[in-house]
């Protein structure tokens, strides 16, 4: 593939997309072909391939076996807090989901049912997921050790009936037992669980109370393998909740068919991957990350996966990626920016990666946050290699943008996930909903049809699905994030659209000013949040995390990123104040909660988030900056 043949990729994607996304679904295996690419439903939501017929499990499975790579490494498993490493290849794991499909189908589980999954990052998560798939079944993922009400929620929301579960999960320095928040939140649900199936680890064994719990091993050993059932296209292939504004967590509804198509296209066009090629997505099966690039998407593509069950430092040290990227060759590696910075924080220098052959991996991909330019840098000095920022969410599945390594990659610009994806007809509004010129910052919002394998709905509620991302612009899927297009088409998203701070009437992106504070030589990473300022209505904040073994006064350094800011944006930002803190709060996939600290900022009350990687880290940060608002507010 060459830049010429993206462009052609990308116009033909957006002026005939029926054609173009044929082409695509002509790469897989149906069981019954579609003839029809691109339809409405009654409501008049687009739907893709909906005649056709297929099963997302034997895809990424049985196809692969039936083509004769049956001994391939399909999943690789390494985990450091077990001391346990596994290799399974495709025709044991094909073997293995038939097993588990079987024995869900023993615990009445059929086409269209919900099942829970709350299990941490082991090979039998990975089972599961397809399983149900196989059934086609409708999996519901829900991150291991998420809070008993939480869990309540989802099986609700679901009308899930069945839960697979762990008896714990392990972390660097302690045992998380689930069964007991399994418990707790069958006995919170209002809809009733028939049957909980635990697979018990030997360093936590869980109590099995009642004729509903069921031991894993168990009721595997008394299965019959099941076949893949052929599924409709349109038929949805999981749930997986994220947070919502108002609350209650919104199920984003994935499908089958633009799903599979959708996963091996980005496979090749954003990764450049195939058969046999080691990817690695260094995330978590409960994220969107975990589902596309963890299990479907390498299977899809025949790819070997890796499932790793532990942290970028301190497993044991910030050497862990590279040591696995250099062990099981890695050509791809893919992980959030902050658990980069953790390792930069750790090892400035890049010492322990020198330790390590990594001659194999032959690009960095970074998402799930804005990647800052001196993560970017550091990351580009010391590893010589391309190094990718694409930018995508949990509601569309893959890349929005990226370089687009599949057709030709492109001189980056720091700041940029450089192009939007074919099929993505991406524009930036303002808040009336017309369009801007060339680098003027606005709404980032895509023109519909969204392509395959974004989200067909929000489970059981279509209006808040219409509401939350089609009422804005009519005609247009709303990203929710703000950011502009260089004259060069190269794609600049700023952050959420909330995380636009309004200083004497000038709007300005806290992200632009976290990129001048993360230059800054003592810090690690920091944050921007805007509080109430009666004059100017918000004034920013910078919460600054320094790094490890850097000493610096707090006074020097508010006033050396004052000055930096003032250089770089400009005196109207305002930019006068920061707090150097020991942390900052982050859900467990690295997103910094930003929302949050302007509430504790703010004095306003405030809801710890279940998504959060550790409650203390709020109430340690307010303790901080309490005192601070407080001395602001008395002048």
């Amino acid at each position: 593939m060459s830049a010429q043949n993206y462009q052609q990729a990308y116009h033909q994607a957006s002026e005939n997309p029926e054609a173009f996304w044929a082409d695509q679904a002509a790469k897989l295996e149906w069981h019954t072909r579609p003839t029809t690419i691109l339809a409405q439903d009654a409501e008049g939501n687009h739907q893709w391939f909906a005649d056709g017929r297929l099963n997302t499990s034997w895809l990424a499975l049985d196809a692969h076996v039936q083509a004769g790579r049956g001994n391939q490494a399909a999943i690789i498993y390494d985990s450091p807090v077990t001391s346990t490493k596994a290799t399974i290849t495709y025709a044991d794991l094909t073997r293995r989901v038939a097993q588990c499909a079987g024995m869900l189908r023993g615990l009445g589980v059929g086409k269209g049912d919900r099942v829970i999954i709350y299990m941490p990052m082991i090979p039998e998560t990975v089972i599961a997921m397809l399983a149900c798939a196989r059934l086609g079944a409708v999996h519901c993922v829900v991150f291991g050790g998420f809070a008993a009400p939480e869990l309540a929620v989802r099986i609700d929301d679901a009308r899930a009936d069945v839960v697979l579960t762990a008896s714990c999960g392990i972390e660097i320095d302690r045992t998380i037992a689930y069964k007991p928040l399994v418990d707790a939140a069958i006995e919170l649900a209002r809809h009733p669980v028939r049957h909980c199936v635990v697979l018990q680890r030997p360093s936590c064994k869980a109590e099995l109370y009642t004729d509903r719990d069921l031991d894993w091993h168990q009721a595997l050993a008394n299965a019959e393998p099941a076949d893949a059932v052929p599924v409709m296209a349109t038929d949805p292939l999981y749930i997986l909740y994220t947070s919502g504004t108002t609350g209650k967590p919104k199920g984003v509804v994935r499908d089958h068919g633009g799903h599979a198509v959708a996963m091996r296209y980005s496979m090749q066009s954003v990764y450049d991957v195939g058969v046999g090629d080691v990817f690695w997505a260094a995330s978590d099966v409960g994220w969107v990350v975990g589902h596309s690039y963890i299990v479907y998407g390498p299977l899809l593509a025949g790819c070997t996966t890796v499932i790793y069950e532990g942290k970028p430092i301190r497993t044991p040290d910030a050497g862990a990626f590279w040591r696995v990227c250099s062990e099981y060759g890695v050509k791809t590696l893919f992980a959030a920016p902050t658990a980069f910075r953790a390792v930069r924080k750790e090892d400035p220098d890049a010492d322990l990666a020198r330790q390590f052959d990594l001659t194999r991996l032959e690009r960095l991909y970074l998402a799930g946050e804005r990647l800052d330019p001196p993560t970017w840098a550091w990351l580009q000095e010391h590893f010589d290699r391309p190094i990718i920022d694409h930018w995508w969410q949990t509601e569309t599945g893959w890349a929005i943008a990226a370089n687009p390594a599949g057709y030709e990659l492109q001189a980056p610009k720091m700041g940029s996930a450089t192009w939007p994806m074919p099929g993505y007809m991406l524009s930036i509004l303002d808040d009336e909903g017309l369009p801007v010129s060339a680098g003027m910052k606005g709404n980032i919002a895509i023109r519909l049809p969204l392509p395959p394998g974004c989200l067909t709905g929000i489970w059981g509620n279509p209006a808040r699905f219409r509401e939350g991302y089609l009422n804005t612009f009519p005609g247009f899927y709303v990203s929710g994030d703000a950011g502009y297009v260089d004259r060069d088409g190269y794609v600049f998203v700023m952050g959420r659209t909330d995380d636009i701070i309004n200083v004497a009437g000038h709007r300005l992106s806290t992200g632009e000013m976290e990129e001048v504070l993360g230059a800054h030589p003592a810090v690690a990473e920091c944050a921007v949040i805007g509080i109430p300022d009666e004059l100017k209505g918000e004034l920013p904040l910078g919460l600054v995390v320094l790094k490890n073994g850097v000493h610096i006064d707090p006074q020097q350094l508010a006033g050396e990123l004052a000055s930096m800011v003032r250089k770089e944006i400009g005196a109207l930002a305002c930019f006068q104040r920061s707090l150097i803190v020991q942390r900052l709060p982050k859900t467990r996939s690295g997103k910094i909660l930003r929302r949050i600290m302007r509430q504790i900022a703010s004095g306003e009350a405030f809801v710890t988030p279940s998504t959060i990687d550790d409650p203390a880290c709020l109430e340690e940060l307010k303790g901080q900056l309490d005192p601070q608002m407080e001395e602001s507010r008395t002048g």
